[in-house]
């Protein structure tokens, strides 16, 4: 097994800074996201999970996606390609998240031009957890603590340092230079939390559509929209354009793509006014059938990856994890005749 010290992983990411964009894990105004660093002595690797997922280095809250000039002609120009980066430090589930954003971006024509740039651009580099956390629940979902899904390299921590695993050819390029040693030790097994509900087929969500429990469970929601936007997979956006620059003859514009949500009144409202999820249970209804049904019935992969942010930011108390609970009894009474 390929093993690297505490010593010889912060020369290693050292090295790395003096070449490449390396982001990782820092502490900012009392949250744990994601950052640009400039030393090894900035990322935190004694963390259960960061407060944001590594999503916005490839999906950003708000970025340009073409740029537009309005004059005697109209010129269109994409963004440039992002610079190379590594995102150091990526938990298992938020790895597996971007497998849910291939699906969509990449997988199925038309490609996304900009997402394409960027996964192209990003390199991650993984470290497993030890355990599952108070409000994870990645196992429900397929998903595992020391999962390799869509990772380039996994680190988990060993006595000796890090066990190393590299998984493809962007792993290989940047750790080319890398001396392992190597030793006989296995790698330790994470302490999972038993009990956890299962996961209902997507039929068996479709079968519950009009149950009454969604009815319910909105009267507490306050549409905040936290809860999808702490959440790795979330992908819904809007687009407008902006005035950049006014000259005689010429306009300037800047396509901007924005996070939106499913929660948000107004997000499927369409010309005329008409709105046809209007009101609190349809848009609260929708947000858990789009992960656990409509999502990996038109894409593949589950819309969720158990990672609990959202259980955690909901000031309503709102508890996914419950909702897949109180869907898999449901289920049961159903089988059973009501």
């Amino acid at each position: 097994m390929k093993v690297l010290t505490q010593k010889k992983l912060n020369a290693w990411l050292a090295n790395l800074l003096q070449t490449t964009v390396v982001a990782a894990p820092v502490e900012a105004q009392g949250k744990l996201v994601y950052r640009k660093i400039d030393e090894v002595s900035q990322i935190v690797l004694d963390f259960e999970r960061t407060d944001m997922s590594p999503k916005t280095w490839l999906f950003p809250m708000t970025e340009p996606i073409l740029f537009i000039e309005q004059g005697v002609e109209t010129k269109l120009k994409e963004p440039p390609k992002p610079e190379p980066i590594v995102l150091f430090g990526v938990r298992p589930c938020d790895a597996r998240s971007l497998l849910a954003f291939d699906a969509l971006f990449l997988d199925k024509a038309p490609e996304d031009p900009q997402y394409a740039r960027h996964r192209e651009s990003t390199t991650l580099v993984g470290l497993s957890c030890p355990q599952m956390w108070e409000s994870c629940f990645c196992t429900a979902v397929g998903g595992a603590p020391n999962s390799t899904d869509g990772l380039d390299i996994l680190l988990t921590q060993i006595e000796e340092g890090y066990a190393v695993e590299v998984l493809t050819e962007k792993g290989k390029k940047i750790s080319a230079n890398l001396v392992f040693e190597e030793k006989k030790t296995s790698l330790p097994d994470p302490k999972l939390i038993q009990g956890l509900p299962s996961l209902s087929k997507t039929d068996e969500w479709m079968a519950l559509f009009n149950d009454l429990y969604w009815e319910q469970l909105s009267n507490s929601c306050l549409s905040c929209r936290a809860c999808s936007f702490v959440c790795p997979t979330c992908r819904c956006f809007d687009v407008r354009d902006e005035l950049t620059a006014i000259k005689p003859g010429l306009k300037k514009f800047e396509r901007l793509r924005a996070w939106d949500t499913c929660t948000a009144s107004g997000y499927r409202r369409i010309a005329g006014g008409h709105n046809p999820r209007d009101s609190q249970k349809k848009r609260l209804r929708n947000r858990f059938f789009c992960k656990f049904m409509f999502y990996p019935d038109d894409f593949g992969p589950l819309g969720c990856v158990g990672c609990g942010r959202c259980i955690d930011v909901c000031p309503a108390g709102i508890d996914i994890l419950e909702v897949i609970a109180n869907v898999e009894k449901m289920t049961e009474r159903e089988k059973v005749g009501g």
